[in-house]
């Protein structure tokens, strides 16, 4: 039985319906409209979002006590954030130094209801240089007052003056010495001040023993 050989004519058409087949696949594929990809809903409104990004703390904030915070310099973007601790006062520790208050910061407290205090200490980084005794005193009466509380103690950076200040309220608290170093620490770093921690060890308690913090 012969094999029937398709004519020159015949195999040269077949080709060309296949190419034709294939040419056209192709731009239809091209002209077919990509597949719409719908981006993920937010799981957080905006509205919770922005006010989540809004309340931004001032640097070196934590809690000291119930009802008593302490942090470095307020900036206006920590305003929000400090509203929302109903603060009552400001014990202001590098306004614990002599320089005046920042008029925006002035505002702040006026509009909101808040009360600053002031005590004029100076930052010391010089050595025998006697931190003022009788202002970190004046100091921790305004900070163990409740009628003051929720309250708000600052310095420039919130590591010596505010840690100062803390520190000797540890130790009407009834801290050990090395537990109230350690805080200091944390907050001083590398800044640590060997005159501070002098000041802490020698401060003397007595005197304040009749202002009963919460937890004595």
């Amino acid at each position: 039985m012969k094999l029937e050989v398709m004519p020159k004519q015949r195999v040269l058409e077949a080709e060309q319906r296949e190419e034709a087949m294939e040419m056209s696949g192709l731009e239809l594929w091209k002209h077919e409209k990509p597949p719409k990809i719908c981006p993920m809903p937010s799981l957080i409104p905006p509205e919770a979002a922005y006010d989540e990004a809004a309340l931004v703390p001032p640097l070196n904030f934590a809690m000291v006590d119930d009802g008593i915070f302490r942090s470095g310099f307020p900036e206006t973007s920590n305003f929000r954030f400090l509203k929302s601790l109903n603060l009552r006062s400001i014990v202001a520790a590098r306004y614990l130094c002599p320089e005046p208050y920042p008029e925006t910061n002035t505002e702040f407290l006026e509009e909101n209801g808040i009360r600053l205090h002031q005590f004029g200490i100076e930052g010391r980084k010089e050595p025998f240089v006697e931190i003022p005794d009788d202002k970190i005193r004046e100091a921790l009466k305004v900070v163990l007052d409740p009628r003051n509380q929720p309250l708000l103690i600052h310095c420039k950076r919130g590591k010596h003056r505010t840690g100062c200040v803390v520190g000797c309220l540890r130790k009407l608290q009834k801290w050990c010495l090395s537990s109230v170093f350690d805080e200091y620490h944390r907050f001083a770093a590398a800044k640590a001040r060997i005159t501070d921690q002098r000041f802490m060890e020698l401060f003397d308690v007595s005197t304040l023993k009749h202002l009963t913090p919460s937890n004595c």
